[in-house]
Parts: C-alpha cells; structure tokens; sequence
C-alpha cells in the first residue's frame, strides 16, 4: 500500500502527486542508467591503472588479496572524477531518446513546460551532486590515505624480496646492499650495506648474517656480527665499531617520505596548513579545498547543459545531431577552462572566485531559461480566449 504525507490542513498527500508517473519514468531511467555508466567508466578506468602494480604481484609474490586491497582504494578518487562527465552524457542521452521518439512532444502538448520535463534530469544531478561532495570532502581522501600507506606498508615489506644472492641491490637511491648467501629461512649470510643517507658521513656496514622482519611501515634487518665504518669527508677521518647486533631500517622517513600527500588531506588541512610552507605550497593546498568544494557542482551544471540542448530546441523528424554536439563541446571547453583556472588560481588565489563562477554560470543561467518558458508558458495558457460574439 503506497505511503501517504501529510499536507497543509492535515490532509495526506499520495506520493503519485509529488513525482507522477512520467516523472518517474523518466527518473528511474536517469539513475539506472547513470549507475550502469558510471560503474562501467570506474571499472575500465581502475583495470588501467591497476596494470602497474601487477609488475609488483608478480616479482614480489604478493597475494591477491592485498592487490584487490590496494587497487580498490583508488576507486571513490575514479568516481569523483568521472561522475560529472557520465552524469551530462546520461542526461543528455535519456533525453535525446525521449526527443527521437517524439515522448518529449507528446508530453509538451499536454501542457508541460520544459521546466516541468527537466525535474527528473535535475533529481538525477541533483543525486549525483550530493555523491560527489561526499566522495570529495570525506571518501575520496580517507580512501587515498589508506591508498598511500598501504603503498608504502607493500613496497617496505617487499624490500626482502629485492635482495638476491650475488648481487649488489639499490634499495634507494642512497643505499645499496649485498648478500652473499640467502637461506630458506629468509635469512641472509654474508651482508655489505653501502648507506650513503648523510652524504657528508657514508657508512658501510659488514655483517655475517642478518634478518629481515617487517617493523610498522618500515623493514627492519636485524644483522648480527659485524662492523660500522664511517668515513668524515671533511677531515678524512675513518671510524670503525664492532657490534654484535645492530638494527637497520628500509624505508625510513630518510629513505621514503611518509609526509602525506595534499589529496589524503583534510579540509581543515588544506585551508588551515601547519608547519612552515612556501607561498606556492600554501596556495597549491587553499586551491586544493576550493576545487574539492566547486568539482561536485559540476555535475549539476553539466547536466543543466544536456537539459537545455534538448529541452529548448525544434522537434526533427530527420534526427538533429546539432544540439547534441554544441552541448558536448559546451561541456568540454567547461572542462579545459575549469584546468585553466586551476592552474591560475595556484600562481593568484585572487582568480578563487572564477572556479565558483565557472561552474555557477550554467546552473543560474539555464535555471533562468528554464523559469522564463515555465512563466511565459503560464500567461499564454492564462490569457483569456475571444469568444465567437466578440470577434
């Protein structure tokens, strides 16, 4: 039995009268549709992108589950991204089929407005506004965090598995170590490290033996017997210790950065840095928060565009592959300009205002059109017909 709501007077009110049958219709064909596109964009896009960690499965003997871990945690990024473009190419296309198949006219001569035909288009952006911005200011970011330490967690773990018998292995740029012998315990006999971290003060380490265990996000080796020699470029000096147990970090914060990356941050973050940052930093995290709070609204402003290419133009009996291709144009040059403006608003963030008015422009102008025939329609049906005794 349908839910009733109650109205002014307490009178209750059938969902049916709020969002009619043709409104649904039209609606339920938007979000499947958009859910089907949208879902299909992420899945190739995430195939792609996932291809360069399978060099890492491989060779590292990685298990599956820790590639579908890592991989997935890149999907809310994909969907804040894409969800724009596969909103306005839903749009436009349910609408331009309803066109083709004169459903659009056939409605438009019961007395709708275009207004009216565009409240299922405008729910659909609507819906896929409110996804972005959740995506955008709370998904995307807590997933990419995730994403980046889970990264690093795999590539120090997989450190061990670099190290082969023979061979001097760069472990990074300024260290390289050798092994000897590598046991099935995966231990290791017979280690030189060459730890070139302080240029200043290079060190070589020599060990009889050693093992590797993960330690946090970093990969400890545990080397036994062994010395420490130091040299001191500046006056020559060569410093030797012997030690028995000594302790020695892969992907420490000297080897790789664990500082985050400016998508992991918050918004707080973004627009209330910490620490001592160069102009440019600080403007490249405040422009950061902008776009995070502009880019969901360009679901709504390219949708209004599909909208009115549609919505306000003839009925062609031949097709009309004009409108069509104006509203894709429209919304790419929107595309290459919202990058423009990114990229000046880093070097002015006086030019901030622009990215508001590049994706409010659209939604205010074709809220305006739109309104205008919904009035206009209004006053011709209003305007009182002659009667025969009068003409």
């Amino acid at each position: 039995m349908a839910r009733l709501h109650a109205g002014r007077g307490g009178r209750l009110i059938k969902p049916e009268r709020l969002l009619p049958l043709r409104e649904r219709y039209i609606l339920q064909h938007l979000l499947l549709g958009l859910a089907a596109l949208t879902g299909g964009a992420t899945a190739l896009i995430w195939l792609t992108q996932s291809l360069h960690f399978i060099g890492m499965i491989v060779q590292h003997g990685l298990s599956l589950p820790a590639f579908l871990h890592l991989t997935l945690l890149m999907l809310p990024s994909f969907i804040t991204v894409i969800l724009p473009v596969t909103c306005f190419l839903v749009i436009l296309w349910v609408y331009q089929r309803l066109d083709s198949d004169r459903e659009l006219t056939i409605l438009q001569a019961t007395g709708l407005s275009p207004l009216r035909l565009a409240c299922p288009g405008l729910l659909c952006a609507g819906f896929a506004t409110l996804t972005a911005y959740g995506l955008s200011l709370w998904g995307a970011p807590l997933a990419y965090h995730h994403f980046h330490r889970y990264e690093l967690e795999i590539r120090n773990r997989a450190a061990a598995f670099l190290l082969e018998e023979g061979v001097f292995t760069p472990i990074s740029k300024a260290m390289t170590v050798y092994v000897r012998e590598r046991r099935s315990d995966d231990s290791f006999g017979g280690i030189m490290i060459e730890d070139n971290r302080v240029p200043t003060n290079p060190v070589t380490i020599l060990a009889e033996d050693g093992l590797a265990e993960p330690h946090g996000n970093t990969l400890r080796l545990i080397l036994h017997n062994g010395s420490r020699q130091t040299l001191n470029r500046r006056t020559g000096e060569l410093s030797t210790l012997l030690f028995q147990l000594e302790t020695l970090d892969f992907g420490s914060p000297h080897d790789q950065t664990l500082s985050p990356d400016v998508a992991e941050l918050t918004m707080s973050q973004l627009f209330h840095p910490q620490g001592d940052l160069s102009p440019h930093a600080r403007n490249k995290l405040l422009i950061e928060g902008w776009t995070r709070l502009t880019g969901p609204l360009a679901c709504l402003s390219y949708g209004m565009i599909g909208l009115l290419c549609v919505l306000r133009g003839r009925f062609s009996r031949h097709g009309n592959i004009i409108r069509p291709t104006v509203a894709i144009l429209s919304v790419v040059g929107l595309m290459i300009l919202s990058l423009m403006l990114k990229n000046l608003a880093e070097r002015d963030p006086s030019l901030v205002p622009l990215l508001w008015t590049e994706v409010l422009l659209p939604i205010t102008l074709g809220g305006g059109l739109l309104l205008w025939d919904a009035t206009r329609r209004y006053r011709l049906s209003a305007a009182p017909v002659p009667s025969p005794a009068s003409r």
